[in-house]
C-alpha cells in the first residue's frame, strides 16, 4: 500500500496504525479513553503576578543592657516586639542548653532574630575563626534563631585591597558553613572596622558570594560613615539579610565632646532620615527583620526600657506602624 501524496511512509503507517489500533476496540471501549480530568478554566493564569508587597517585623536589640540579657528579654517583651537580638554571651550562659533559652524566649513570646557573633578578624587564624563563629551558629539553630552576624575589626596597620579580599573569602566560607545549619549569615557595616565607609562595603560586596553571605544594614553606622542609608537600600536591596534601625547625633560645632564625634539616640532625636529609610524599604517591597538598635542610653538618659519605650513611639507615632 502506497501513501497518499503529501505523506511520507512513516505518518502513513502511523495513521493506519492508529486506525487499527482503534478499531479493535468496541465503543464503550473508546469511551474509556476520554480524557482523564475535566476541563478547567485557564484565565486565572491570564492574570500578571502583582509585584509582592513588603512586611516588616520589628525586633529589639538587647545590646543596651549591657549584658544583663535577662532584664532584656523581659523589657523587650512586655514593650511588645515581637523579636530580639542577642550577643554572644548569652552562649555562655546556655551553652549545654540552648534549648533552655529556646523555652525562654518561646515564654516572652519572643523570636531569637540574631545571634550577634562578635569579630571575623582577617589577622587571627583563619581556621580558628571559623570553628569560633560556626560554633555558634549550631547554637543558634538550636535555640531556634534565624541569623549570625558578624563584623570585622580594623586592623591597625595600612589596610590594602587583600584585606577586602580576604574578608570576603571568609564570609563566604563561614557563610556555607551556617548554611549547612540552615543559619543566614549577615555581615555589619560598622564604623571603625573594616566594613565602614560605603567605598569599602562595596569592595566587600564585590567579593562575596551572595549565597552564602549576605548584608545586615546598620543606618546610623552607614550615616556616620558619610553614607545615604535611603540609597544602601535600594542598591543593595537584593542582598539585604536584615537591618539596625538606629539614630545618630553627629558632634557640632562647639558642641560638648562625643566620643568619636557621634552619639548614638533614640530613634527620632538624631540626624537619619528615617522616613526615607522606610520609604525606601516599601519601594523595594523589603520583607523581614529590622532590629531596633541603641548601643547604650545616651547621657542624661533613663533605662534601657524607656529609651526602647521612646523608638517604639516614633515607630508608631510618627512612622505609623503597629509593633
Amino acid at each position: 500500500m502506497k501513501p497518499p501524496p503529501g505523506f511520507s511512509r512513516r505518518q502513513f503507517l502511523g495513521g493506519v496504525g492508529s486506525f487499527a489500533l482503534a478499531s479493535a476496540f468496541p465503543v464503550p471501549s473508546l469511551k474509556a479513553l476520554a480524557p482523564l480530568y475535566p476541563s478547567m478554566d485557564l484565565s486565572y493564569f491570564e492574570t500578571p503576578i502583582g509585584h509582592r508587597s513588603g512586611e516588616i517585623h520589628f525586633g529589639y536589640a538587647a545590646i543596651t543592657w549591657g549584658g544583663n540579657d535577662s532584664e532584656a528579654i523581659n523589657d523587650v517583651s512586655s514593650l511588645g516586639f515581637p523579636g530580639i537580638q542577642l550577643r554572644s554571651n548569652i552562649v555562655t550562659g546556655f551553652a549545654q542548653k540552648p534549648s533552655a533559652l529556646r523555652e525562654l524566649l518561646q515564654q516572652h513570646n519572643l523570636t531569637l532574630v540574631a545571634l550577634s557573633s562578635g569579630d571575623l578578624s582577617i589577622e587571627n587564624d583563619e581556621s580558628a575563626e571559623l570553628a569560633r563563629h560556626t560554633s555558634n551558629a549550631k547554637f543558634l539553630r538550636d535555640a531556634r534563631g534565624s541569623y549570625l552576624q558578624v563584623i570585622c575589626s580594623r586592623p591597625k596597620r595600612a589596610i590594602s585591597g587583600d584585606d577586602y579580599k580576604r574578608l570576603s573569602r571568609l564570609l563566604t566560607e563561614l557563610g556555607k558553613r551556617t548554611t549547612d545549619f540552615g543559619i543566614s549569615l549577615g555581615y555589619h557595616n560598622h564604623m571603625n572596622s573594616l566594613v565602614q565607609h560605603p567605598d569599602e562595603l562595596q569592595r566587600v560586596y564585590d567579593g562575596v558570594d551572595p549565597r552564602y553571605a549576605k548584608l545586615e544594614l546598620d543606618i546610623a553606622h552607614y550615616f556616620a560613615a558619610k553614607g545615604d542609608p535611603a540609597g544602601a537600600i535600594e542598591k543593595y536591596h537584593e542582598a539585604l539579610l536584615f537591618l539596625h534601625i538606629k539614630d545618630v547625633q553627629m558632634a557640632a560645632p562647639g558642641s560638648a565632646p562625643m566620643k568619636d564625634g557621634y552619639q548614638f539616640v533614640e530613634l527620632g532625636r538624631g540626624e537619619v532620615d528615617l522616613p526615607a529609610v522606610f520609604a525606601a524599604l516599601k519601594k523595594v517591597a523589603f520583607r523581614g527583620w529590622a532590629v531596633v538598635e541603641l548601643d547604650s542610653v545616651p547621657p542624661g538618659g533613663g533605662s534601657p526600657k524607656e529609651s526602647a519605650a521612646i523608638s517604639k513611639k516614633y515607630l508608631e507615632e510618627k512612622l505609623g506602624y503597629a509593633i
